[in-house]
């Protein structure tokens, strides 16, 4: 095992949380006691050896996706290269998958000969859930990630479709071509939600705007996967009809990804407005692969 391998408890006694290199999860069974134990032994396990099966295909994961790219070879660069292949002809490499494709590997193994009531696996943000039909999971959606502050709230159902929701825009952990504070994506699995969570904070741009200053992305990290491509770094104050055009950019692509099935449900949001595709806070679900929201939205006072 590596010296750099951490797997604790955390202080509730109730979740664990596993640290390797970059790899930072924070992992929930629900069950019997044994069956709790059983799915983190498990999940400490697998762990282990993620990040040098990541590390080994490397060059092939920062390559932006083309009809002819190559497939990996390891199980979760597989899940991250078929994620982020849906996306072709937009610009996207597997990487923009790699966290949710991280947590439904993690979560797999803990389900995996086991009997839990639900689990979840939190990579940062990029969830991946197990519900059984009774089972419910509470949700809180940030607007700015900068502030953690939630705009609301949401309770997902285990009839539902939804077993995977990941949030980008550019106060992120990774570089954005956007100007998305947050997008926050429901989907079927994790590593979907992932690249759809990317593709929909990049489309919610202004380009040529003066207010926004970007940066080539290898200027800011050498080994970036999105090479030369301007990213960016600020965002002066918008007025209204910039936000909105923006955001209608990206609600424009979130709805095309609704329509084609790869996303259930998104949430946008820039400056302190909002866009939803795929439910309606005055009109309940239609469909029971979507998810049910607070009727009140949280404040942004």
């Amino acid at each position: 095992m590596s010296r750099a391998f951490q797997a604790i408890p955390l202080p509730d006694n109730k979740r664990l949380h596993l640290n390797h290199g970059p790899i930072d999860l924070i992992v929930e069974a629900f069950g019997t006691k044994d069956e709790i134990a059983l799915a983190y032994r498990q999940a400490a396990e697998r762990f282990q050896t993620i990040l040098d099966e990541l590390v080994e295909e490397l060059p092939l994961l920062r390559t932006a996706i083309a009809p002819d790219t190559p497939a990996p070879i390891g199980h979760i660069a597989k899940a991250m290269h078929a994620a982020a292949k849906t996306h072709i002809p937009s610009f996207i490499t597997p990487m923009a998958a790699v966290a949710g494709s991280v947590a439904g590997e993690m979560l797999a193994a803990m389900c995996t000969n086991t009997n839990l009531n639900k689990a979840c696996v939190n990579n940062g943000g990029d969830i991946a859930l197990h519900l059984t039909p009774e089972s419910t999971f509470n949700i809180g959606v940030v607007a700015d990630p900068r502030s953690g502050k939630l705009v609301t709230r949401a309770t997902i159902h285990g009839e539902s479709a939804i077993r995977g929701i990941a949030t980008s825009g550019h106060h992120g952990r990774s570089h954005s071509l956007g100007i998305a504070d947050s997008v926050t994506v429901f989907a079927e699995n994790s590593a979907v939600a992932d690249a759809a969570a990317t593709i929909i904070a990049n489309a919610v741009d202004l380009p040529g705007n003066p207010a926004i200053a970007r940066q080539p992305a290898d200027n800011l990290s050498p080994d970036s996967d999105l090479g030369s491509q301007l990213v960016t770094t600020s965002v002066g104050r918008l007025s209204e009809e910039e936000i909105a055009t923006a955001l209608e950019a990206g609600e424009k692509t979130a709805k095309r990804l609704c329509d084609r099935g790869t996303v259930l449900a998104a949430f946008l949001c820039l400056q302190g407005r909002e866009r939803i595709v795929g439910w309606s806070f005055d009109q309940p679900p239609v469909h029971a692969s979507h998810l049910k929201f607070q009727q009140q939205r949280i404040s942004h006072a």
